[in-house]
């Protein structure tokens, strides 16, 4: 009998459920370039209106929203703020800089999270010398601090600040439904301190592909138009936005289960030799822990954990990420701690080698 495979790399590897696959398989069709695609304009009301703004468009990606949002803020040579271990910062090629001449200017949070005294002073005069301060750009939940929810006084602090400051506020908002339901603050709540906000449809809500960008009616009509610049106006695209408008309807209360499952993660971790959960607190989908080194390295420790079915990413040299979704159940989850911890006591006890040759992600 072939050995169950766990897979714990990201939220993004959800297939679309019956349910999904018969309202793609139903989905009315329009050219979307054209003219209007039924099911598109079905899905970018629903997510305004989820989002608490005038109007919203859907994108085959979150990089495509995220950039195309510091694009309607931003002119060549403009710079925006942001966190340094941000998405829009580290994984998407630094478009920002290839595609519209931006300058990204980081500052380290704590686990992803800022303080508004972090951002005090940081918006440079006016000055022929310098960059134009013209963005602040907010993760939530942060990626990179381990699904850490932001917390919403510091936010709205923050974003008050910037638009006192004359700056433009941007959310990547890709795990956002992740943090409404851990905190029962509603979308609409966390969105009106934003002037653009980007949701993505594939990861966690297990629609196949696609992101959203919210906003005023005349910010996202201009989007509409860096669409085309960026290659993303589609066709009858409705047959993947109707997965996407599927996800939102009935995928985002069921994030609490991912949430519980991920605790279920971080208490084996806590009880596995050598390992150390880091973040310590696990606030949604996400479980990120720390290999000592004495051992094993975290992509080999990742590559040990595959070969007993358990798929994980090794995201730095000492760091691997594990990701709840719906497409594991509980008792997968209670299987995968129990091979995480006995894994480690092993390979600690010298009873096994961990595997050799594992890649970073």
């Amino acid at each position: 009998m072939p050995q169950e495979t766990i897979d714990l790399r990201s939220d993004t590897v959800t297939v679309p459920s019956l349910g999904m696959r018969a309202a793609i398989a139903e989905a009315p069709l329009g050219d979307d370039v054209i003219d209007t695609d039924p099911t598109i304009a079905a899905l970018e009301e629903f997510a305004a209106n989820l989002l608490g703004k005038e109007a919203s468009i859907f994108m085959p990606s979150g990089t495509m929203t995220n950039q195309i949002a510091l694009r309607v803020h931003c002119l060549p040579g403009d710079e925006f703020l942001c966190e340094e271990n941000c998405h829009i910062f580290n994984y998407e090629q630094g478009a920002f800089a290839q595609l519209s001449g931006l300058v990204g200017r980081t500052v380290r949070g704590e686990y992803g999270v800022l303080s508004l005294a972090q951002l005090e002073g940081r918006i440079r005069p006016e000055n022929d010398h310098l960059t134009r301060t013209r963005l602040l750009c907010l993760e939530n939940t942060h990626n990179r601090g381990g699904g850490r929810v932001l917390p919403y006084e510091g936010l709205t602090e923050m974003c008050g600040w910037a638009h006192e400051n004359g700056l433009a506020t941007h959310l990547d908002g890709a795990r956002l439904m992740n943090a409404v339901v851990a905190t029962e603050i509603p979308a609409a709540q966390w969105c009106q301190h934003f002037d653009t906000v980007s949701l993505c449809l594939s990861k966690g809500l297990g629609a196949p592909v696609g992101s959203i960008l919210a906003g005023t009616q005349e910010k996202i009509t201009l989007a509409r138009r860096h669409r085309k610049l960026f290659g993303g106006g589609m066709r009858q695209a409705g047959v993947i936005a109707a997965g996407g408008l599927y996800a939102l309807q009935h995928n985002i209360e069921r994030l609490a289960e991912d949430h519980q499952n991920a605790l279920v993660l971080a208490n084996a971790v806590r009880a596995a030799e050598g390992l150390r959960l880091e973040p310590p607190r696990v606030d949604t989908n996400m479980v990120l822990f720390r290999v000592a080194q004495w051992l094993a390295t975290a992509p080999d420790f990742a590559a040990s954990l595959e070969s007993h079915g358990v798929r994980c990413l090794a995201i730095c040299p000492e760091q691997i990420r594990l990701v709840t979704h719906l497409d594991v159940s509980r008792e997968q989850v209670e299987r995968a701690g129990e091979i995480i911890v006995t894994l480690a006591e092993k390979i600690s006890q010298g009873e096994v080698k961990a595997a050799t040759g594992g890649e970073l992600y």
